[in-house]
């Protein structure tokens, strides 16, 4: 098909001749892409805003600006075809063009066309959010411009489109938009990367196909079953592997996956994820971890099956060293998850399911006709847990993506009725349990005696608890809140372990793998720990202690107890009362917990039953004054008539770690830290250097970092960007030194 001579984007040779890339080419490829990426969803809506997204370079100004190369330096002149401030707007006019000529409809194709650089908008001004899409859509001379030159008529023909059945409920509609978004921001990507840089498109999508990788699980699993030693655990733990892959033949949905702490449910779970997506033709499995202490555990577990090609592992501490030395298409494949296993943080996860920024949002077309494992579900935070339980149910009814919900501790996420059969608090309905028999499963794997204190208003003194926990060898006590930490360390002996999210993820990471090699070489070792080491942290103490809390911390606890059942008696877990309560949404936990726990004051029980924790979580919810602190799905739910969603503020507003008043540290902890600060304060904040430094940050509240500022133990070495200035204020065993005891309403855990 002839192409008009309109430019989309210029690049240029070895010899620095300009390179065309025609506009006409560039609007039909991104349509043919974006079609393609949004089939399960809503293809022909994709494919014509893939026509429309740049209409505007069609504006003579658009055509005459990127041509017009004298005078700007060759990196500028590379880079022309992406929309800035102060330069030649053109995504609005496809914006208005969909309007004007598809109606209400063409509201849908507004926000993904006017986005499709800055991020979807909000539909009226909020919160500085930037260009509203309703002030946007009155300034017609954007299209004018753009229609004042010969089209091709195969660009502007008008279809004739009706919104799919998902749309037909608002509730429905944002998610919607954002996975239409997603197709159309990823093609334009990708088709504009296959034209400006070829050899960096080429590198992308190298995978080895899920059949294959199936093929390498098994092989895998029989070696472990081949030599695994018999015992009433590893029996236990082949039996629930059994039951994932006979329930893999059920259809696409929703699966709970209850199984016990030390039940193996990490290998279990991902046998079903790939019997499943094998069975259904689904194109990769997504595995949701709630904290990066142990995202990378898991990660390695499945690059040792897969190979490091074929596991992508996506959070904010990912070490760009490993990525180095695995390939570029892994680092190629964070921006839009085209792997065939992905391995991620719940915070990145759900932030992009309602973010409005492109490069978040890349990503979401590939979530769909997915199977997402959500390890450690009862973490799901609960002032964000309905529009969460709305986005989930919305994936598995209308994206074939399965999901299962895996944890030892199941939370009350039915949807809730109230006396007159009104829905009281909405939920996911129809998740069908894989185990059979939970309550029995639970009966065959407790493996400790739970010990409660004779009186929950009584508090003991750290004094006391140091001298009882040095009674024991091999110990771990874990407590809610930093300070705690810190303050019954210092009466231990020397040698105890400290674990808080005061140490960087490197010292943190260094700190458990010395703790795991004692523990296996049966060496004597205490750790005193927040509670970053409940989830997923493969630990086995023969005696743990902790801290009041949820009933769900107190069995993830328990988890890290005789995990593997070898002790001659049970194991020995010991709930006590801190000097202090824990405040704010985990102090409301506690408060639950105790409530469920008050009638076994004193009382050593053999087991938490599972049915036990559906009443605390229905409990410690109906503390909560809301499950949608922020408003999200006010804010996404659109008037049928007007289409008025606010994504852009949703988006600001959801946020699964809520920042407030904090301050990110860049920490010396090692020769190598104090080096990559040194480049930093060099040649500035560049990205690569950056992503390797995450390893080194330690997040502080505003009334812990100010008085380190004023001291000068930390620095502003960039604009924005605070560093340790004195060699003393990181302690080799605790961390990041504070100066500020932590006010009677301190929130900050872990």
């Amino acid at each position: 098909m002839e192409h008009s001579r309109f430019l989309a984007h210029v690049r240029f040779d070895d010899n620095h001749e300009p390179i065309e890339h025609w506009l006409d080419d560039h609007l039909r490829d991104v349509s043919n892409l974006a079609a393609g990426y949004a089939e399960l969803f809503g293809a022909d809506w994709a494919r014509i805003a893939g026509l429309w997204h740049d209409l505007g370079k069609y504006n003579p100004e658009f055509q005459a600006y990127i041509s017009d190369r004298t005078g700007y330096k060759q990196e500028e002149r590379e880079n022309a075809h992406i929309e800035k401030p102060g330069r030649v707007d053109h995504s609005t006019a496809g914006a208005i063009y969909a309007v004007e000529k598809l109606g209400i409809a063409g509201r849908i194709l507004a926000y993904i066309i006017a986005g499709h650089h800055a991020g979807l908008p909000d539909w009226h001004q909020e919160m500085g959010s930037g260009g509203a899409l309703k002030k946007r859509l009155e300034n017609k001379t954007h299209l004018q411009k753009a229609t004042e030159v010969a089209i091709p008529a195969d660009i502007v023909a008008i279809p004739g489109l009706q919104p799919p059945a998902l749309a037909g409920q608002a509730e429905n509609f944002a998610l919607w938009v954002r996975m239409l978004f997603s197709a159309l921001v990823d093609a334009d990507f990708l088709d504009t990367e296959r034209f400006m840089n070829a050899a960096s498109f080429k590198q992308r999508g190298q995978y080895q196909p899920l059949s294959r990788l199936h093929a390498c699980f098994n092989a895998h699993m029989d070696g472990l079953a081949a030599n695994a030693r018999p015992s009433p655990v590893n029996t236990i733990r082949a039996d629930i592997l059994r039951q994932c892959r006979e329930a893999a033949a059920n259809p696409i949905g929703l699966f709970s996956l209850s199984v016990p702490t030390g039940g193996g449910k990490t290998l279990s779970s991902m046998a079903f994820a790939l019997d499943h997506a094998v069975k259904h033709q689904m194109q990769r499995i997504i595995y949701v971890i709630p904290y990066t202490s142990i995202i990378e555990q898991t990660a390695q577990v499945l690059r040792d099956i897969f190979g490091d090609e074929n596991v992508l592992e996506h959070h904010s501490n990912t070490d760009p060293d490993a990525q180095e030395k695995e390939n570029v298409q892994s680092r190629l494949a964070t921006e839009n998850w085209d792997a065939p296993i992905i391995v991620t943080t719940s915070v990145q996860y759900f932030e992009s399911l309602f973010a409005a920024r492109t490069s978040r949002c890349r990503k979401l077309h590939n979530i769909a006709n997915s199977v997402v494992v959500l390890d450690e579900t009862q973490l799901l935070p609960p002032e964000h847990l309905e529009p969460i339980l709305r986005v989930m149910q919305q994936l598995s009814a209308h994206y074939r993506v399965t999901q299962v919900l895996s944890t030892a501790t199941q939370p009350a996420l039915k949807t809730r009725l109230d006396p007159f059969g009104r829905v009281e608090r909405a939920g996911l309905d129809h998740v069908h349990e894989i185990i059979a028999n939970p309550e029995t499963l639970y009966q065959q794997l407790e493996r400790v005696r739970l010990t409660l204190p004779d009186d929950f208003q009584a508090t003991c003194r750290w004094e006391t608890l140091a001298e009882e926990l040095q009674d024991h060898e091999r110990v771990l006590v874990i407590v809610s809140r930093r300070q705690d930490a810190r303050d019954l360390h210092a009466l231990m002996p020397n040698g105890t372990y400290h674990l808080s999210a005061l140490m960087c993820a490197q010292h943190r990471s260094l700190v458990i793998d010395e703790i795991k090699h004692k523990l296996k070489a049966d060496e004597p070792v205490r750790v005193v720990s927040t509670q970053l080491v409940e989830a997923g942290v493969d630990m086995d103490f023969p005696v743990v202690y902790r801290a009041m809390a949820g009933l769900d911390s107190i069995a993830q606890a328990a988890g890290r107890c005789n995990r593997e059942g070898l002790l001659p008696d049970k194991g020995k877990v010991v709930v006590f009362v801190p000097p202090k309560p824990a405040r704010g949404v985990l102090g409301k936990a506690a408060e639950s917990g105790i409530s469920m726990l008050s009638a076994c004051a004193g009382q050593t029980l053999e087991a938490l039953p599972p049915q036990l924790f559906t009443q605390y979580f229905d409990q410690f919810y109906n503390q909560l004054n809301t499950l949608d602190k922020a408003g999200i799905n006010e804010l996404l739910m659109p008037d049928p008539q007007l289409g008025d969603c606010q994504f852009r503020t949703a988006a600001l507003k959801f946020r699964m770690i809520e920042k407030g008043d904090t301050h990110t540290v860049l920490v010396k902890f090692d020769k190598k830290a104090a080096e990559l600060l040194q480049t930093l304060e060099k040649r500035g904040p560049e990205r690569w250097l950056m992503r390797k430094l995450q390893r080194y940050t330690v997040t502080l509240y505003g009334y812990q970092f100010r008085p380190l500022l004023d001291s000068q133990d930390i620095r502003e070495i960039w604009a924005g960007i605070y560093a340790q200035n004195t060699d003393t204020l990181y302690d080799p065993t605790l961390g990041l030194k504070l100066q500020t005891e932590a006010p009677s309403a301190e929130s900050l855990y872990f």
